[in-house]
């Protein structure tokens, strides 16, 4: 397992998430709700950060590697699947979308290994619509982990609510995108087993 610091960005995305998760099930007296949320919140922006910053310094310093490349969208899904998970239990977030989301990134996740398998990842490359999809997801999340208005003017609550609304349309609009990128392979692999 290569060792660089790319990879110990990730692997601090990794460890950031049980925070994000965690400091919600801290006792009232500890912790405030507000310091609850803000903590959160800006745990959560860190590690999005370290999302952006590894790959980054990965492609500029050349230490890419396969591992890396497994690592980092794993980090990102748990990041997203584990931020999803508490809201909702906070009641913050509509247990469906959260469904949508994460039920989107097992599948791209287990088609783009497939496809890679075939040789055809390509097919399957990230596009615009997807980045566009994970930028409305990773603004919506801390806004609803943070769940406040700020500078007396912005209503995390409202626009969080409205962004993720978004980020699920653009997740099934992405899905069916990356499907129909894949579904000639399907079918003529199905074709070939029967």
């Amino acid at each position: 397992m290569p060792f660089n610091i790319p990879i110990l960005l990730t692997w601090l995305r990794v460890a950031l998430i049980p925070l994000v998760v965690g400091v919600f099930y801290l006792p009232e007296n500890w912790l405030p709700l507000h310091d609850r949320n803000f903590t959160a919140t800006l745990v959560f922006i860190v590690a999005a950060i370290t999302d952006w910053f590894d790959g980054f310094l990965a492609r500029r310093w050349n230490q890419t590697s396969a591992f890396g490349a497994f690592l980092d969208p794993v980090a990102d899904k748990l990041m997203v699947a584990g931020a999803l998970l508490v809201l909702v239990q906070l009641d913050r977030c509509n247990a469906i979308l959260a469904f949508i989301i994460i039920g989107r990134e097992i599948t791209i996740s287990a088609l783009r290994e497939w496809m890679a398998q075939i040789g055809a990842s390509k097919s399957v490359a990230v596009s615009s619509l997807g980045k566009i999809k994970t930028a409305a997801q990773m603004v919506a999340i801390p806004m609803l982990l943070y769940y406040e208005v700020v500078f007396g003017a912005i209503d995390t609550r409202y626009w969080g609510e409205k962004l993720l609304w978004l980020a699920s349309v653009l997740t099934v609009w992405s899905m069916c995108y990356y499907l129909q990128k894949a579904w000639p392979l399907i079918k003529e692999k199905a074709g070939s087993l029967t």
